[in-house]
């Protein structure tokens, strides 16, 4: 059990304390070449950082027996993310191949040699700063490893069963409370589905503005939520990509989404590393076949943009959209009025 006070008083008054924590995504990329994987979580980790005392008062909250005050620091407060952040990042941000995201620790190598002197750097400093792991939470020296929601190899990342499950036991959701934590569960997975906005497209519809609050769930809706069944039934896995090496981007669109896909060469076989997608807007809805196409090749290049921006890339577009012997293609559509903002 963990207590939780309502802080949006004090959050209110607060001054906001801007860190910078970083992406899933960029901690994932820096594991290409990894072979051996160590991992912790640190033991009720917020309730290990102090409070200074002149600073407690500020959290005092009141039972029905008498006034109590925090002295570690509590869930809520507008400052709490970063501020465990930094410390992370202070006790332990030095050890080079090392991954911290709040209180998940990764430790990785590509040799025992290196591995477990990386450990034993990991394990002096949380002592020498008083912070504990739960031992619960502890994977030493594995092949694969679970980390922030993936199960993590060599050379892949990989859903985790056990939240698989969870979406396969789902039900049709009758009011958008439901909706919303139906979306947010999956969501968590869509880049490792193919034009995942395009199937989901009917259940996110419940939450648009002005849809009543408990939700008329039509056939398309089944479809939806059958269709994500079907797709989370199959073993989901992506690649790691070496970022020194060739990307390959696809796009694609439909009538209801645009999409893309991000590559690399394995072994003579494209793998994937990531597909991104989103719904058409209802104007864009309205564009040609072609648009839609020039559009999605635009959306495929900005949302992988960290990735093509310093490396050499690939791009391969449809076959109806590629130049052909009358010098038609893409090539007319970035003239057009429409597609000025897309260059």
């Amino acid at each position: 059990m963990r207590l939780c006070v309502d802080f949006r008083k004090l959050n209110a008054e607060t001054v906001f304390d801007a860190e910078n924590i970083p992406r899933q995504e960029d901690l994932f990329n820096q594991l290409s070449h990894a072979t051996i994987f160590s991992s912790c979580n640190l033991c009720k980790a917020y309730w290990q950082v102090p409070l200074h005392p002149e600073n407690r008062k500020y959290t005092a909250f009141q039972t029905a027996l008498k006034l109590m005050q925090w002295v570690k620091m509590p869930f809520g407060l507008l400052t709490a993310p970063a501020t465990f952040c930094r410390l992370m990042k202070l006790v332990i941000g030095q050890i080079p191949d090392l991954l911290s995201y709040f209180d998940d620790t990764l430790v990785f190598a590509t040799s025992w040699q290196q591995h477990i002197y990386d450990l034993r750097s990991l394990l002096v400093l949380l002592r020498r700063h008083g912070l504990h792991v739960n031992p619960s939470k502890v994977s030493i020296g594995s092949s694969s490893v679970e980390f922030l929601g993936h199960m993590v190899t060599s050379s892949t990342l990989a859903s985790v069963q056990k939240k698989v499950d969870k979406i396969l036991r789902l039900s049709v959701p009758v009011k958008k409370k439901k909706v919303r934590s139906l979306i947010g569960l999956v969501n968590y997975y869509r880049h490792f589905i193919a034009n995942f906005a395009s199937v989901s497209a009917p259940l996110s519809d419940l939450l648009r503005k002005g849809t009543p609050e408990k939700v008329q769930c039509t056939p398309r809706c089944d479809q939806s939520l059958a269709e994500i069944k079907r797709l989370f039934s199959f073993p989901l896995f992506l690649v790691i990509p070496d970022m020194q090496e060739t990307f390959v981007v696809r796009s694609d669109a439909s009538d209801f989404g645009i999409g893309a896909v991000l590559l690399q060469d394995w072994d003579g076989t494209l793998m994937p590393y990531r597909y991104a997608s989103r719904k058409l807007l209802p104007r864009e809805g309205r564009y040609s076949a072609m648009e839609k196409e020039a559009l999605a090749l635009v959306f495929a290049v900005m949302q992988f943009q960290r990735y093509l921006a310093l490396n050499h890339f690939i791009l391969q577009v449809p076959e109806e959209c590629a130049p052909n012997e009358m010098g038609f293609g893409f090539a007319g559509i970035f003239v057009s009025a429409r597609s000025h903002p897309w260059i």
